[in-house]
Formats: structure tokens, sequence, C-alpha cells
């Protein structure tokens, strides 16, 4: 997965992963919401925020950012702990996903995906 595709493969996967596990996916029609998916199980809608991350720490661990940047100077304006989204789903260069509840989320700024993490580990090919 080519750095430069990883916002769009992370879109794919986690359309692909929702739908196969049973959720009807809605995607919003302008990126100026907290979050890029709607999925609905059992008559109850979350909020999805993605993140793709191809970086890992010098202890082989993948991390995401958790901030968000923007506008014509990438300013900072808001981490996904201070979003209105429900749910974070990251997907990393070697396609291992993450499905974590935002308010599991410990850190703010980056989270490093090590073993603690593992039980957020979720499968497309299910």
């Amino acid at each position: 997965m080519l750095y430069k595709n990883i916002g769009n493969s992370s879109l794919g996967i986690a359309i692909a992963y929702f739908t196969c596990n049973g959720y009807v996916v809605s995607i919003p029609l302008n990126d100026t919401q907290d979050y890029d998916l709607v999925v609905e199980k059992d008559k109850i809608l979350y909020k999805v925020q993605l993140k793709g991350t191809s970086f890992k720490t010098k202890y082989n661990v993948y991390q995401v950012a958790l901030k968000s940047c923007g506008g014509t100077k990438g300013a900072f304006y808001k981490t996904v702990k201070e979003s209105n989204a429900d749910l974070l789903f990251i997907v990393t260069k070697n396609r291992d996903c993450y499905l974590i509840p935002i308010e599991k989320l410990k850190k703010t700024y980056t989270l490093n995906l090590g073993n603690a993490y593992n039980k957020y580990l979720v499968s497309v090919n299910n």
C-alpha cells in the first residue's frame, strides 16, 4: 500500500469491514465533520473516524497520529479524543485493522499499536 493511497485504502477497507459485519454504511457528503463514516447496526448509529498509518516506531510498532491538521498552514485543530466520533478505525500499511471505541483511548496525540491494543484487532475476512 503506497503512503499516498493509505487514506483511500483505509476508507475502502473500513467500508468492507463494516459491510461484511452486517452494518449499513453511510458516507458523509463533505469532510467538515469529525467523522468519516456513519455505520448502523441494530438500529444504533455510530460515527467512525478513520486513520491510516505506515509509520513504525524504533520498536517496530505502528504509530498513528490522533490529531488533525489542516487549512493553508497545516495548523493543528483537534484530536480524535476531542471529536464527537464514537469509534476509531485504523488501518496499518500491512492491512492490520483496529476498531477502538473513542472512550478507550488514553493518549491524545499519537497511539502506538502495541500489545495493549491487540484486543481491538479486527478482520475484514469475517
